[in-house]
């Protein structure tokens, strides 16, 4: 068997000032000897430092159990993590709460980074959080842009920019901006976040399902 991630309930509130919003997503873990682990990861919109959170927790109510917390922030092009002491959640495997140096301590360190990478992988949120940290850019139609149009087609094209296009073919000049922010519109976007470059994914109506595909040529950059 191999690992599983089953993403659970999804947490979304306004942060006082009503200038973004606190999503916060759970999950749990089935290793393939049937190792389980709970996570917890998290994100606020407009936050300062632009840093998520993660949460993974192992062995409730048996020794060594214990809760890692730690954080995702920019690095690069990509992302990276750091243990952090500040607890983030409360999840359902874990044991007492780590400092960061506890948790480089602990024999279970590698297994939990494992776990985070595996849910980065296979759970869609995660993939909306990752897009956040990096603040990914897509190209939208003005249609889509203004939401006057449900996004129906999906991009990433072959040089790694994404396209988000709606009824309206994408014969005019796009708009520039953040696919974070598509996905806080219409958050199904996420569940083709996974896109490689070089395929689009296509569905007739906003909660139909997806069809994925290959582009075999390049397609024509879109103008800015």
């Amino acid at each position: 068997m191999n690992a599983r991630v089953v993403p659970g309930q999804l947490v979304e509130v306004p942060v006082p000032d009503m200038t973004g919003m606190d999503r916060r997503c759970f999950g749990e873990f089935i290793g393939p000897q049937g190792e389980l682990a709970s996570y917890a990861i998290g994100w606020t919109t407009g936050a300062d430092p632009h840093a998520a959170r993660v949460t993974v927790g192992i062995g409730a109510g048996n020794p060594g159990g214990a809760t890692f917390h730690a954080v995702a922030f920019p690095h690069e092009d990509s992302y990276a993590y750091a243990l952090v002491d500040d607890p983030f959640e409360n999840v359902p495997e874990g044991g007492p709460d780590l400092t960061a140096d506890q948790a480089r301590a602990h024999d279970d360190l590698p297994f939990i980074w494992w776990v985070i990478d595996r849910v980065v992988e296979q759970d869609p949120r995660a993939w909306w959080m990752r897009h956040w940290l990096t603040r990914t850019r897509c190209i939208q139609t003005p249609e889509v842009f203004d939401l006057r149009e449900p996004v129906l087609l999906v991009a990433n094209d072959h040089d790694g920019i994404w396209q988000l296009i709606g009824a309206t073919s994408a014969d005019t000049e796009g708009h520039l901006g953040h696919l974070h922010h598509a996905i806080d519109e219409d958050p199904t976007l996420a569940e083709v976040l996974d896109l490689p470059p070089g395929w689009h994914a296509t569905r007739t109506a906003p909660g139909q399902p997806w069809c994925r595909e290959k582009v075999t040529e390049e397609p024509e950059p879109q103008a800015l």
